[in-house]
């Protein structure tokens, strides 16, 4: 099964396009291959701290610091 992909008209400063270009080249990547990636990263990187702070709310530690006072090799400050 093809992915299906879509087009997006991208404006960058001429900077940074020639450091994609730069740095994609040196990577043997498409400038495209690299904002892609750059892209997935971002998005990863929220969706993971997103993920994170719905749980916080839920953290009881205490009882994580009991659980891990229970390991001889973990000191807690």
């Amino acid at each position: 099964m093809k992915k299906q992909t879509v087009t997006y008209p991208l404006r960058l400063p001429a900077s940074l396009k020639a450091a994609v270009a730069e740095i994609s080249k040196e990577d043997g990547t498409s400038i495209n291959q690299f904002v892609a990636t750059a892209v997935a990263e971002k998005v990863s990187a929220m969706k993971t701290a997103e993920f994170f702070t719905s749980y916080r709310a839920k953290a009881d530690i205490k009882t994580a610091r009991r659980i891990l006072l229970r390991m001889t090799d973990v000191r807690l400050t």
